[in-house]
């Protein structure tokens, strides 16, 4: 064999071994979701998780429930709760949940949402009439003439006036004005007005439940998730 095929050999040979170990990685990366996803289900029964991801850490999943994202070890069957960073103050875990929330707002039916505004910046909020934070973002957002409002209500079980409320707002002939009215507290002590219900907080209550949201407030300012009142990052994103 000439001393060229010989090199040429070599170098295919290593090649193929550099090929074989991406390979190797690659799998490694993706290994089946589902099978950890049975695992997730067998260790907790109970949790209702959505989708489930590779995580940098090897071994780690992160597992969208809720919200919010865990983290999951099949191995050893335990769960993490909290953020994850890398050493470049990036926040991997609102990152994720950002992609995922983005991901969902195409499916929200806008035309059942209550709408204020005609700016130029989109906002998406899902609120509780009765949630001291809602009522910040609200009075916020009611100052600004910058904003176009998508709202959704998500009435919590620990106020248990709010889903009257939302109804209330939903069924008015002018559902911003009414919705302005009680996010002032309007009624807080007395009665809310007599009305029929139209029953639009039905497709409120399925949009909310396609978000596997749990909490308010939650906003989309111009498609970015912030979850909370956290006027800083909003006024941040509408700049």
């Amino acid at each position: 064999m000439s001393k060229t095929r010989k090199i040429v050999r070599c170098l295919l040979g290593g090649c193929l071994l550099v090929l074989g170990i991406v390979s190797a990685v690659a799998a490694a990366s993706d290994e089946a979701p589902a099978q950890v996803a049975e695992t997730l289900k067998k260790t907790y029964p109970k949790l209702e998780f959505q989708k489930i991801f590779t995580s940098p850490i090897a071994g780690l999943y992160e597992v969208a429930a809720g919200g919010k994202i865990l983290y999951f070890a099949p191995k050893t069957g335990h769960m993490l709760a909290g953020e994850l960073w890398t050493k470049d103050s990036v926040n991997l875990s609102k990152e994720r949940l950002g992609k995922l929330m983005g991901e969902k707002l195409k499916l929200l039916p806008l035309n059942k949402a209550i709408k204020i505004g005609t700016g130029k910046n989109t906002v998406i909020e899902v609120t509780d009439p009765d949630c001291i934070f809602c009522r910040k973002g609200s009075d916020f957002f009611a100052q600004r003439k910058d904003v176009t409002r998508y709202i959704f209500f998500l009435p919590l079980k620990m106020h248990p006036q709010a889903e009257q409320k939302a109804r209330y707002v939903l069924s008015a002939a002018d559902p911003a004005s009414a919705y302005e009215e009680v996010m002032s507290g309007r009624y807080d002590e007395g009665p809310i007005p007599f009305f029929k219900d139209n029953g639009v907080i039905e497709s409120h209550k399925e949009a909310t439940a396609l978000l596997g949201l749990n909490g308010t407030p939650n906003y989309w300012i111009n498609g970015t998730f912030v979850a909370g009142a956290n006027i800083k990052a909003i006024e941040r994103l509408l700049k």
